[in-house]
């Protein structure tokens, strides 16, 4: 996906590749979780990782659910200098879009490991520095003061819709973040009683491929939380 001017976001696909492929594309993934789960965060990417990534995936620069990602691309100003938190960041691509637009410190959090290993790959991918991965569930905990915390297609089922309405707005009633959702239309989503509770902001058309890959999803939204 080309993004303003010279920008060019390049990402591992996709956000749940990494579990499925986990379960189902090579006997040695067993192992290989355990190992990246054990590595703390920031280290060295383990080599038998990155080749179960790197044959397990591919790299692709077009074609997303999350329009968070272009949207920050798009309005810079929105992360500049500002502490950011990606939640549920599965391959880091919307923390690294932080990271482009000039965010001032960044931090995704995802609680499959594996996807935290595809973060250090993207990053390398996209020539920045690794930022922290935390890989621990967030969701019902008390967590630092952000300026900014992104989710994008996490409303997976009505326990986890019903708990992240609930943190996101302890979080903006304590701390006054500002919390940014980007979602295709999900059931869970569109349904749930956060939805009198949200500002429209950008809306992106789904290149065909993507349509057909996801029920038919047309385009996808950013939304801005405000409870």
């Amino acid at each position: 996906m080309i993004f303003i001017g010279w920008r060019r976001l390049i990402r591992l696909c996709s956000r749940d590749i990494f579990s499925t492929s986990l379960k189902q594309k090579d006997g040695s993934s067993c192992s290989l979780w355990k190992c990246y789960h054990q590595k703390t965060s920031g280290s060295l990417l383990d080599p038998e990782m990155r080749l179960f990534l790197e044959k397990n995936t591919e790299v692709i620069s077009s074609g997303n659910l999350t329009p968070e990602i272009r949207y920050l691309l798009d309005n810079p100003e929105v992360v500049r200098e500002k502490r950011v938190l990606d939640l549920g960041s599965g391959c880091g691509a919307t923390a690294i879009a932080a990271m482009m637009s000039g965010a001032l410190h960044v931090v995704a959090n995802d609680i499959d490991p594996v996807a935290g290993a595809a973060m250090l790959l993207n990053c390398e991918l996209n020539n920045l520095n690794p930022f922290h991965v935390l890989t621990e569930n967030l969701i019902g905990t008390e967590v630092d003061n952000w300026d900014l915390i992104i989710l994008g297609d996490m409303f997976y089922s009505e326990a986890l819709a019903d708990s992240l309405h609930q943190w996101l707005k302890n979080h903006i009633q304590t701390h006054r973040t500002k919390v940014l959702i980007g979602d295709p239309g999900r059931p869970y989503f569109v349904c749930h009683k956060i939805q009198k509770q949200l500002l429209k902001v950008s809306e992106y058309d789904l290149t065909k491929s993507t349509q057909q890959e996801n029920n038919g999803s047309t385009s996808t939204v950013v939304w801005h939380y405000q409870p």
